[in-house]
């Protein structure tokens, strides 16, 4: 079926349910509504409303109930509507959902996702367009997932309701209905923490995921550059070994996400390559970022978010270092 990101999440929701009956969906407006996205459209018509629940608009109830259902048996699936509105239950989801596991000495698991939609693009307020994924990641216990595409949303989100883990699975808000693909209509699993080297080349390499990818995937296109193009698709855990033995093969890397440059995934990255790889680089590793401070007003944000010039002005400082 072609399918953008959204129909490509719905789809999947649908199939879970039918899975495994343990399997739930909890959030605000999820129900009657579909969701702020209609990413669950037509799903409590279908299931009902014990499976696909409407919340008060308490996101440390939503996040709390869910580790309470996963510990209990269930399999539930939480939307939070933004990513900036998941800050209220970082207590539930770092002191509780991602300790668990250690804490009981693997009695108890929490088999439980939580959903949100993140980044920014499409002119919302600040707290509509967080890029929370380095918070997540840095913390044990939690898995950290973002697409770029209708058919890894659908294989990573299936693959994470799988998962006997708590994920954070963060969907890019301007992905949602940016672009169709095909997608198959059974059910299927894109491996959790395994890159996706999107183009092979020589020349360099460019490490990126979620909204960055369509941006690096035209750039490279239209510049005619043999580069590796690595969508990382899992941000913990992160796939290392595709990202070492890319930056070994071409020896020049760029890094571009959404996100503030500042403590971010792109730092990590350039700190395994300047570990594990720095004596094969040709020059230095250069990232591409947000600036680090609060996301801005609407009219702003294009001036605040990377872009395709950006992207290849770092491909031109690593290419002529």
């Amino acid at each position: 079926m072609m399918t953008n990101m959204v129909g490509a999440l719905n789809n999947a929701l649908e199939l879970l349910l039918k899975e495994n009956e343990n399997v739930v969906l909890l959030g605000e407006d999820i129900g009657k509504d579909g969701g702020v996205f209609r990413v669950t459209d037509g799903l409590q018509n279908r299931f009902g409303e014990k499976r696909v629940m409407d919340t008060p608009l308490a996101e440390s109830v939503i996040i709390g109930s869910a580790v309470g259902m996963a510990m209990a048996g269930l399999r539930p699936i939480a939307e939070i509507q933004f990513a900036g509105f998941m800050y209220l239950a970082f207590d539930q989801l770092v002191n509780h959902a991602a300790r668990y596991r250690s804490r009981s000495r693997g009695r108890f698991t929490v088999p439980m996702v939580v959903r949100t939609p993140v980044s920014g693009g499409v002119r919302t307020l600040e707290h509509h367009s967080d890029n929370p994924e380095a918070f997540y990641a840095h913390i044990g216990g939690l898995v950290v997932v973002e697409p770029s595409n209708p058919y890894d949303a659908k294989g990573l989100l299936i693959a994470a309701s799988h998962m006997n883990d708590p994920v954070v699975f963060l969907e890019p808000t301007k992905l949602y209905r940016l672009f169709k693909q095909e997608v198959p209509e059974e059910m299927y699993e894109v491996p959790i923490g395994k890159a996706n080297l999107i183009q092979e080349g020589s020349d360099l390499s460019i490490i990126t995921y979620g909204t960055m990818v369509p941006i690096v995937k035209d750039v490279v296109g239209k510049r005619k550059l043999s580069a590796d193009v690595i969508d990382l698709r899992t941000i913990n855990p992160i796939d290392e070994s595709a990202i070492i033995k890319s930056a070994k093969k071409t020896g020049r890397v760029v890094i571009a996400h959404e996100a503030s440059l500042s403590f971010g995934v792109g730092a990590e990255i350039a700190a395994r390559i300047a570990e594990k790889a720095i004596f094969e680089l040709s020059a230095p590793v250069v990232r591409v970022g947000s600036d680090s401070f609060p996301y801005p007003f609407p009219g702003y944000e294009n001036y605040y978010i990377p872009n395709a010039k950006k992207i290849s002005a770092a491909i031109d400082e690593v290419m002529n270092a």
